[in-house]
């Protein structure tokens, strides 16, 4: 049986083409690879600088983090801060020849990446170290966010995600959270090939029955009927405020929610301790336990554009 694993691919612009063959590119792009029983996935968030929330939806699609480090840079460091507040804790420093192992773990010191191994810019030291890396846990019910969806000539409404928990099989029926509308899974593809069953952390291309392509975005989450929470108003605990954040989140400032691939304006309702207070313009699905973190897009060019991070509860 293929394991999956799906790697947050963050730094070099050109290591992705070295890992594996080019798949699904637009602010994202997925690089994907199959070597013997184990199915590769990196996702790099290729505009980001520029843009912040493909930065966030890499991060979100991946279990663990891969750092290609060609020089140091504030942008390097903004991607290590938020994949810590988002508590990534497993990855690898992969590092040009000309910078150092020392100077890189300056950046770490003090997150929840500090002890990650590092290996040279190398395609077989890399896949030497990230086939040893867990899958994503299968426990939970099917759910699978959706990064991309598009009208197929003769197929209709196709989605595609990484089976984020669970398995999904043809004829699922399934809500869109955190809308009501309830599709029916016709077929599934995993690698461009047809399959009857996904199971967690697989790459899937669902073609969906009951739903056109313009009424499906990035973000809603295809799950069984009462399997995630829909709600406007939520609650952060055991936030952390990111240390070297320069803009404004206290309470009743304007920020941007994101949960999963879920990205929505928001306000501040309160501050109490390590709590937030957060009320979304619109319904976000979500789960108890989850990480969401705070966020200001336009960003002032001065520092990170995470605010800080929580567990909903």
């Amino acid at each position: 049986m293929t394991r999956s694993i799906v790697v947050s691919l963050l730094g070099s612009k050109e290591l992705g083409k070295e890992l594996g063959k080019k798949g699904t590119a637009s602010d994202i792009t997925l690089y994907n690879r199959v070597q013997g029983e184990v199915a590769l996935t990196y996702v790099e968030p290729t505009q980001f600088p520029e843009k912040f929330p493909p930065l966030l939806a890499s991060l979100a699609i991946g279990r663990q983090v891969l750092f290609g480090v060609d020089t140091l840079s504030r942008d390097l460091a903004e991607a290590m801060v938020t994949a810590s507040l988002l508590e990534k804790s497993e990855g690898l420093l992969v590092l040009s020849p000309n910078v150092g192992d020392e100077e890189v773990r300056k950046l770490l010191k003090g997150t929840k990446l500090e002890g990650i191994p590092s290996a040279p810019m190398d395609p077989k030291a890399i896949a030497a170290v990230v086939e040893t890396w867990s899958s994503p846990s299968a426990d939970g019910e099917t759910a699978v966010p959706v990064d991309h969806v598009f009208p197929v000539k003769g197929v209709g409404t196709v989605v595609l995600g990484i089976v984020k928990s669970g398995a999904v099989k043809v004829h699922d029926r399934l809500r869109l959270f955190p809308s009501e509308t309830s599709v029916e899974v016709r077929s599934i593809q995993v690698h461009d090939v047809d399959v009857r069953e996904a199971g967690t952390g697989s790459r899937v291309g669902l073609a969906l029955k009951g739903i056109e392509a313009d009424e499906v975005s990035r973000g809603q989450v295809l799950a069984p009927v009462d399997s995630l929470r829909v709600s406007d108003t939520l609650e952060l605990t055991h936030y952390s405020s990111c240390p070297f954040f320069k803009g404004k989140a206290g309470e009743g400032d304007h920020v941007h929610l994101s949960i999963g691939l879920q990205v929505v304006p928001a306000k501040i309702q309160r501050v109490d301790g390590d709590r937030r207070t957060v009320v979304s313009d619109r319904p976000v699905a979500w789960n108890p336990g989850e990480r969401a973190c705070l966020v200001q897009l336009s960003g002032t060019g001065t520092g990170p554009r995470i605010a800080g991070a929580g567990t909903l509860s």
